[in-house]
């Protein structure tokens, strides 16, 4: 599925990233990593217990999660321990459709700072699938719950992009957190 095919993208950009930055014109930055989900319309950190996090916009619109952990990434295995320790507590459960479905959407940022300054931000989003009312009319409330939200976000998403797209003026990216 997607979170398959996903996997490798993040670390071969690592690769890629960290080779820049041993070049002399590049020494004075560094590489950090962040990783967090979006469940039912929450944030969680996925490198600190889980724990909520709050999404902000300053006064010159730029959009910050208040908390996340960010680590030093000095070499790629640093990433994949990061991944493997988020994968372990991502929100997932079985589905008629899948027996381990995450239920959330992941995103992976890789952060370029120079101190306090940011230079470069990439993310990487694992999106949670679509839920089809077939695949999910014999389940619990929450599954019916996390489905209906999963499916709203989604379709934000894509009114973001259809806008984008359109070179529309207004971009409705508060219709979700994702």
């Amino acid at each position: 599925g997607k979170t398959f095919t996903m996997a490798p993208m993040p670390l071969l950009a690592a690769q890629d990233v960290l080779k820049v930055l041993s070049l002399k014109d590049f020494r004075h930055l560094k590489a950090y990593v962040s990783v967090f989900e979006i469940y039912l319309s929450m944030v969680f950190d996925l490198m600190n217990n889980r724990k909520k996090l709050l999404i902000r916009e300053d006064s010159v619109g730029t959009i910050h999660i208040v908390g996340l952990e960010q680590i030093e990434m000095t070499n790629v295995n640093i990433l994949s321990q990061v991944l493997e320790n988020a994968e372990k507590v991502r929100s997932s459960a079985p589905t008629h459709a899948n027996a381990n479905s995450s239920r959330s959407h992941q995103v992976l940022q890789i952060i370029l700072k120079e101190g306090d300054n940011v230079f470069g931000k990439m993310s990487f989003i694992d999106l949670a699938g679509s839920e089809w009312g077939a695949d999910i009319k014999d389940t619990n409330r929450q599954t019916r719950m996390e489905g209906a939200e999963i499916n709203k976000s989604l379709l934000a998403l894509k009114e973001c992009i259809r806008a984008l797209d359109r070179d529309s003026n207004h971009i409705p990216f508060r219709g979700s957190k994702l």
